[in-house]
């Protein structure tokens, strides 16, 4: 039977187009979404992470019915194993769990690990690799995509948030770039178009899940983790 992914979902409102973590269209078979009452992005989204209510979503997962779990919020992954311990199935907090392999391939300098706020993703948020910090780049608050998800705006202009994505990766890219890791749940939808500018592998929450929970994601998403 096709796998079941469900996912805690922030508690908000803006479009969730196909590939984000929160869409339907991202899996080969409906989620389960959980919204978290309460967890907006600009309490999730903090450099202490430490101070996170984590009641709701520890509450959450006695009622996730799939057959993986997720946040849709990578900004969680400090509390990665805390959550892990209280459920038997596969829990992925972030893609910033896919640290572990890539920090034995990539040096920091080699790593872009893109997130929705730069300012407050911080060493506390990337668990053992702490010195991978230096690796981050975020999304500019002018950005759309960014304005988007920090309003919570009812409508999104895809072609928009994939010109200004695309323009800031390769208008920062240097050769020592080697890999992009996106730490954003929302950018998935854009990791075709990232790849094609940058020409540089990605990893990203659905290449997590897929890896973890084979046949999860639908097709067109469900690519292998890159080395």
């Amino acid at each position: 039977m096709t796998p079941r992914v469900t996912v805690l979902q922030l508690d908000t409102d803006f479009p969730r187009i196909a590939g984000d973590v929160g869409a339907i269209e991202s899996y080969a078979r409906a989620p389960q979404i959980i919204k978290i009452a309460g967890a907006s992005v600009g309490r999730i989204v903090t450099g202490r992470p430490q101070d996170i209510d984590i009641t709701p979503f520890e509450e959450a997962l006695q009622r996730a019915q799939g057959d993986i779990i997720v946040t849709s919020c990578g900004f969680l992954s400090y509390w990665q194993d805390h959550l892990a311990a209280l459920t038997d199935r596969p829990f992925i907090s972030s893609s910033l769990t896919a640290l572990k392999d890539l920090t034995q391939i990539h040096a920091p300098e080699a790593l872009r690990i893109t997130t929705f706020d730069a300012a407050r993703l911080g060493p506390l948020h990337l668990g053992d690799h702490p010195e991978y910090a230096q690796s981050i780049i975020g999304l500019p608050p002018a950005h759309h995509l960014r304005e988007v998800i920090s309003k919570n705006l009812t409508t999104l202009n895809r072609a928009q948030a994939t010109t200004e994505i695309t323009e800031l990766l390769t208008k920062t890219q240097t050769a020592k770039h080697q890999h992009i890791l996106l730490e954003c749940t929302n950018l998935p939808p854009y990791r075709e178009a990232i790849k094609a500018a940058t020409g540089l592998p990605v990893t990203d929450i659905l290449t997590r899940i897929e890896a973890t929970c084979p046949g999860a994601v639908a097709p067109r998403f469900a690519q292998k983790p890159p080395s």
